[in-house]
């Protein structure tokens, strides 16, 4: 297997000769490609002696190359590789990739690529969370584009937020994936539900939390991609995967009744949104005016898993999640045994960058008899991470169903 790195320049341009070598270790052939600015921060010879090819920084052959031998390097190059990764991606690249710019090597072999494509982004966070970068981002994952999200933490630039480059063990994990698909949710039914659902309280206003439903969204599209037939039933207005089973909704009542609806089909249920705990017992028929104190009276929303562990086929795994601010692991084991699950997802939404509207995430993977450390990561790569889990966990499920079956 051979691939192209895209190198481009930010502080992080370093990681890419580890990458390099990380990726060599596993059996692939890497040549690379370097803009201007990436060469300010590594310079060519360090990827020439590391890959062994030629480094490409110029879209113009060398003036003493002999005629017989010219290329167009920037089709040839791109024409026998199995995917077209860049590592770092800079918010100016990934502006020029969204929008078809082609003023060096980089960005033209970019546009003459067929395969596979995958980012790995780095920058500032406000860069990272700007509207234009979103913008070009969103268009980047809807013609297909593999995104590696950065991850919160100390950047360079001395801020602390989303933008540090993902770490180079994930990146080669994503990029083998690409490689390599799996596709060892095949024949799996996973039922998902995202988002935070909206209690009205007047026509105007509702009661809600500060879930994205991106935690939901990142688990149907890494689902749908390992083979999985997925039913996303989601509170948030995020897209999805195009192959999947959508059913948007707003209530804690509306969510509940899709999930039953699906729920025969399902092998697995993975509950992800954030479900609002109360409702108002009498929304209000016309805008509530500020009068003064307003009292109002709530009532409990419905437990959607609870409702599903009662009704769930012999053998179909259900794993819920719980956004904590302490005691973690001891309130989503309390959690875990009220609703009667087989495994829950903890997360601890109180710390800066994790959780909640948020880009990464890392908690715990509880179930009856494991506590499994979740350890930060974009939610592309954390979703990666607890289907992993939820694969292992299925096989004993069926282990167990199957003999339950013997003895009757």
């Amino acid at each position: 297997m051979k691939i192209l790195l895209g190198v481009s320049g930010g502080i992080a341009a370093y990681k890419a000769a580890e990458l390099v070598r990380t990726l060599q270790q596993a059996g692939v052939d890497v040549q690379v490609a370097m803009t201007a600015s990436a060469e300010r921060f590594i310079t060519p010879l360090t990827f020439a002696a590391l890959t062994g090819h030629p480094v490409l920084t110029s879209l113009w052959q060398p003036t003493d190359a002999p005629s017989e031998s010219f290329e167009i390097e920037h089709i040839s190059a791109v024409q026998h590789i199995d995917a077209f990764v860049i590592a770092p991606a800079t918010a100016n690249l990934m502006a020029k990739f969204a929008h078809g710019l082609a003023d060096d090597f980089l960005t033209t072999a970019y546009l003459a690529n067929t395969a596979p494509v995958l980012l790995a982004p780095a920058m500032n966070v406000n860069m990272w969370n700007h509207p234009a970068t979103r913008a070009n981002l969103r268009t980047l994952k809807e013609r297909g584009t593999t995104i590696v999200e950065p991850v919160a933490g100390y950047l360079a630039c001395g801020m602390t937020g989303s933008g540090r480059l993902a770490s180079v063990e994930t990146i080669a994990t994503e990029v083998l994936n690409l490689l390599h698909p799996r596709h060892d949710l095949a024949g799996e039914t996973i039922l998902i539900t995202a988002g935070g659902t909206r209690e009205p309280l007047d026509p105007v206003r509702f009661l809600g939390n500060r879930s994205s439903g991106k935690m939901g969204h990142a688990l149907a599209e890494s689902a749908a991609a390992r083979g999985a037939k997925v039913i996303l039933v989601t509170a948030s207005p995020l897209p999805a995967p195009q192959s999947a089973t959508l059913i948007r909704v707003d209530t804690a009542h509306e969510m509940q009744s899709a999930v039953l609806a699906q729920l025969p089909q399902a092998t697995i249920v993975i509950a992800a949104a954030a479900v609002a705990d109360f409702r108002l017992r009498e929304v209000a028929l016309n805008k509530l005016r500020r009068n003064g104190p307003l009292t109002i009276e709530l009532e409990p929303t419905e437990d959607i898993v609870a409702h599903v562990v009662a009704n769930r086929r012999p053998g179909t795994l259900v794993i819920a999640f719980a956004a904590e601010t302490e005691s973690l692991e001891e309130n989503a084991r309390a959690k875990l045994q009220r609703k009667g699950a087989d495994a829950i997802v903890a997360n601890d939404v109180s710390l800066p960058g994790l959780g909640f509207d948020s880009d990464s995430n890392a908690g715990l993977f509880l179930t009856g008899t494991q506590t499994i450390s979740l350890e930060p990561a974009s939610k592309q790569v954390f979703a990666g991470r607890i289907l992993d889990h939820a694969i292992a966990l299925r096989a004993q499920t069926v282990f167990r169903t199957e003999k339950e079956l013997s003895r009757t």
